[in-house]
């Protein structure tokens, strides 16, 4: 099966309905294979889409005039578009909390965690780097899948609404914080999916949690996991470490922003050689690979679950598109980079310039990434890693993928990232 390629089509920044099929054209038409959508459902009182009120019940945000109370019929017809343009329709599945003010609450208050005092317990979380910092999601309730004295009755639930959004169109899942959902339940709802769609694929949002937490899901049956590669800096081994670990459990799905991270053109200037490096080492780094809308476009607001509107489409005068859409058919023509594999350093990670091999039993191609935003650098090609037939693709200054012989130096541009790629032809001489 091929890679996923995803695009993150936004709903609060796409708005109505009606307004989705030209994000979904465009991302076809940039060899995107996946449309992944945030959560849709009517939220509760705070507006956040992952606090979700009524699971049954489009966002009334996102309904065209004259659409039908609950806007299941829309959602339907607007999956159907989506598979009509070759795109996989991914839901977001949020089953570790539901809002605050959600009628399950009421309903079936068992399912819910509680403190010793009866109230409900909104779900936290400590930030990795000060665990002095905790956040609390007031506006949310947490579920309790594990524990819950009537857990036959809420894992049907869910299992009615996987199987629903089956019905719907939708091809694939993102498993919204994926470790605090006990892996049995992954695996029945998992197993369920297939029965009906043997294609169906999970993908596990496991971002900021433990490599124990991660480790905890090896036997959950999802097909995919998120990593880190955004925060690398190429500077320490962790993130080779996390790939090589991720890849015992499951490939991965790498991307150079998300809606959860801030924009990385605001983050660095208006860098548009490093917003082009960054797309390209998700592209190469894994074997699935994630953009929310507006990357292709140098956007510099970031996405918000419960403020952002259409309203906030940017006229940058960026356009990377022919960039992303070489790349991505790179990524599907490729086979090597269709697939996880394992990355080995090849010099000192004091360097200005990182070399990595990618390595997939007999495949193999290298990475060549210069770390300097702002000087060009020279790496000296060694003969053992970049064998006679191999051939050189890089970034042009002006976003375009070029083809050139491998050389005893590449000069490097700033923020430049290249491949040296082996010819089937040389392989099979050898």
């Amino acid at each position: 099966m091929a890679p996923p390629i995803i695009y993150n089509l936004f709903p609060r920044l796409a708005g109505p309905m009606d307004r989705w099929k030209e994000h979904a054209e465009r991302a076809a038409a940039l060899g995107f294979t996946h449309l992944f959508l945030n959560p849709v459902s009517q939220p509760g009182f705070s507006g956040s889409l992952y606090a979700v009120r009524e699971h049954d019940r489009v966002c009334t945000d996102f309904l065209p005039s004259g659409s039908s109370p609950d806007g299941m019929k829309e959602l339907e017809q607007t999956l159907r578009g989506f598979r009509d343009l070759g795109q996989k329709p991914i839901m977001d599945l949020v089953i570790n909390h539901t809002a605050i003010d959600s009628p399950l609450v009421a309903e079936h208050p068992r399912w819910f965690r509680r403190d010793p005092s009866g109230k409900v317990m909104n779900p936290s979380a400590i930030d990795p780097a000060d665990s002095r910092k905790v956040t609390v999601w007031g506006d949310l309730a947490e579920i309790d899948n594990q524990d819950s004295p009537e857990r036959e009755g809420l894992w049907a639930f869910w299992k009615a609404l996987v199987l629903r959004s089956i019905d719907l169109g939708f091809a694939g899942f993102r498993c919204d914080a994926a470790y605090k959902v006990p892996a049995p339940l992954w695996r029945m709802l998992v197993e369920a999916a297939r029965a009906v769609d043997p294609e169906v694929r999970f993908f596990a949002e496991t971002l900021g949690c433990k490599l124990e937490e991660v480790a905890a899901l090896r036997t959950a049956g999802l097909d995919y996991l998120f990593n880190s590669s955004k925060y690398w800096s190429f500077d320490a081994p962790w993130a080779l470490e996390q790939h090589e670990s991720f890849g015992r459990i499951a490939p991965s799905v790498s991307f150079p922003e998300s809606h959860d991270t801030s924009r990385l053109m605001a983050d660095t200037g208006g860098n548009l050689a490093v917003q082009r490096q960054r797309y390209f080492l998700a592209a190469v780094f894994s074997e699935g690979l994630l953009m929310p809308m507006g990357y292709e476009y140098g956007f510099t607001r970031r996405l918000n679950v419960v403020t952002t509107r259409p309203s906030d489409w940017e006229e940058t005068g960026v356009d990377l598109t022919g960039f992303i859409r070489s790349v991505n058919l790179l990524k599907r023509e490729t086979p090597l980079l269709g697939k996880e594999g394992h990355l080995l350093p090849l010099v000192a990670y004091d360097r200005p310039t990182l070399v990595l091999r990618k390595i997939e039993q007999e495949e193999a191609l290298f990475i060549l990434i210069n770390k300097d935003w702002h000087q060009s650098q020279t790496i000296e090609i060694a003969d053992h890693w970049a064998p006679a037939g191999s051939r050189l693709i890089r970034v042009t200054p002006e976003g375009r993928l070029v083809e050139e012989p491998t050389g005893e130096r590449v000069e490097m541009g700033p923020a430049e990232i290249a491949l040296v790629v082996e010819m089937a032809s040389a392989r099979q001489e050898r």
